[in-house]
């Protein structure tokens, strides 16, 4: 009987040497850096990773913290065994991350970002269409998002086009994320003004974009 292969979840991904002591810094995909603290045993696989326990290396974080200034938002991690800045370049590229089951739990009124990609929105009894990514408004500088904002929900409609949909409490009937279902009772005119083209685009960062398998949760 083969076993299957185990889902991962994205913590960082390791950019450059930031230090003499083979510190690297790293663009940060989960809400929760603490947890480095914590639970310090990850795993650094290649972007592209197939999934396969064999082809990641365990690592062991011993030091982390987060810069200011143009890294704000980041997060500088040091790895056992990795004390130069030789040792260093030959893990930078490298994605880390922990078994989906290592995810950290959510209170009752969050959701993790790959938990809602998939999932059809419904406005009542209406199949609006298909979550594609999730967005965060950032500030203009894209170096910071804005914590007071709703996510977006980039749907897919069934008509083929992009509707934004705002993530937002005073919309949520209930999510099921089994059944890959959001039921939500919209206001009248808005999947209209939000479709592809209807209104200004949101502020998006590169650097913020959520990705699928990462550990950022919505709130609503």
């Amino acid at each position: 009987m083969t076993q299957s292969t185990p889902a991962w979840i994205v913590l960082a991904h390791l950019l450059r040497p930031q230090g003499r002591k083979g510190e690297v810094l790293a663009e940060l995909f989960t809400d929760f850096p603490e947890r480095f603290e914590s639970q310090r045993r990850v795993f650094l696989a290649a972007p592209g990773f197939s999934g396969e326990e064999a082809e990641a290396r365990q690592a062991e974080v011993v030091a982390f913290w987060l810069p200011v200034g143009k890294n704000e938002g980041r997060v500088v991690l040091q790895f056992a065994g990795v004390d130069t800045i030789s040792d260093a370049e030959t893990i930078a590229g490298l994605e880390v991350l922990v078994p989906q089951e290592e995810r950290l739990p959510l209170d009752d009124e969050s959701v993790y970002i790959s938990e809602l990609i998939g999932c059809t929105v419904y406005d009542g009894a209406r199949a609006v269409g298909v979550v594609e990514d999730v967005q965060f408004a950032m500030t203009p500088d894209g170096g910071r998002r804005l914590e007071d904002a709703a996510p977006l929900l980039a749907v897919t409609s069934v008509e083929g086009d992009e509707i934004l949909i705002p993530f937002a409490k005073a919309f949520l009937v209930s999510v099921d994320t089994e059944a890959k279902r959001i039921a939500m009772t919209l206001p009248e005119g808005l999947i209209e003004v939000n479709r592809s083209g209807g209104g200004p685009a949101p502020i998006r960062s590169d650097r913020r974009t959520l990705r699928t398998g990462s550990e950022r949760p919505g709130n609503f």
